[in-house]
């Protein structure tokens, strides 16, 4: 199955860690949203969109990138990384409309210093770890 992860990974690099990770152990086509807000995904089985989690939604490059850029009836996953908790509800709206399967959700922690976290030189330091790099290769190996 051809697969791509369309990502957003602005800050600390915690997710774009992740992404590259699962491309080099999966054979992933990747996407940097940010630098390429436009593509052709129709030839992909399943699709991936990655962010950190800004104010409780995936960044806003994902959000309109997977508004524009999405083909309906696609096999979709998310992966996000955060300080605080996931948060898949502002995507998942989306592929609701695109009438997608969803078919995985992983998050994990990421390195914040966002806002207050930033007085107290941040949260989450150090992720994410191997252990979270290994559990996204995992998540992204397993998914059918």
């Amino acid at each position: 199955m051809k697969t791509v992860i369309v990502y957003a990974s602005v800050h600390h690099g915690n997710t774009k860690k992740l992404v590259e990770k699962i491309a080099e152990e999966c054979n992933v086509d990747l996407i940097d949203a940010v630098q390429q807000p436009k593509a052709d995904l129709s030839d992909y089985d399943r699709i991936g969109f990655a962010s950190g989690i800004y104010f409780s939604k995936f960044h806003q490059t994902i959000l309109k990138f997977a508004s524009e850029n999405l083909p309906e009836n696609k096999k979709v996953f998310m992966i996000c990384t955060y300080g605080g908790n996931a948060a898949y509800k502002s995507l998942e709206v989306i592929l609701k409309e695109k009438k997608t399967d969803i078919i995985g959700k992983f998050g994990c922690k990421g390195y914040d210093t966002f806002g207050p976290f930033k007085l107290v030189g941040g949260i989450a330091k150090g992720h994410p770890d191997e252990k979270d790099l290994k559990a996204a290769v995992s998540f992204v190996a397993g998914l059918q």
